[in-house]
């Protein structure tokens, strides 16, 4: 059984609050990126939080039937992506959120969660 978009958005979404991900937003970015429709920002406050972050959103999805099409960054490196093709988890260290600001970047998309 194959589970819509905004729902995978909602496992991922759970999967990052159940491992205390901080500042979650889900941005809607369906009609302005021709990259995907939806971009789930987190923070995590250390490395090891980034890897468990990074590894129960696979974990939950993967559960699901979805499966990750592509992984980027490390821990170390203070983010992580996940490309989902529908939509992009971004896992970051607050100094990498901080300096990426992908929520100013992405400021025309609706904040959904």
């Amino acid at each position: 059984m194959s589970i819509d978009t905004r729902s995978q958005v909602l496992v991922a979404q759970e999967a990052l609050r159940s491992k205390k991900g901080e500042q979650i937003k889900v941005l809607d970015v369906s009609g302005i990126s021709p990259v995907t429709d939806y971009y789930i920002i987190v923070t995590g406050n250390s490395t090891p939080h980034l890897k468990a972050l990074a590894e129960e959103v696979e974990k939950e999805l993967d559960r699901a039937g979805i499966r990750c099409y592509r992984r980027a960054g490390t821990p170390e490196s203070g983010w992580i992506v996940e490309d989902y093709l529908d939509f992009v988890v971004h896992i970051f260290s607050p100094d990498m959120r901080e300096y990426y600001q992908l929520e100013r970047l992405w400021s025309d998309g609706k904040v959904i969660l």
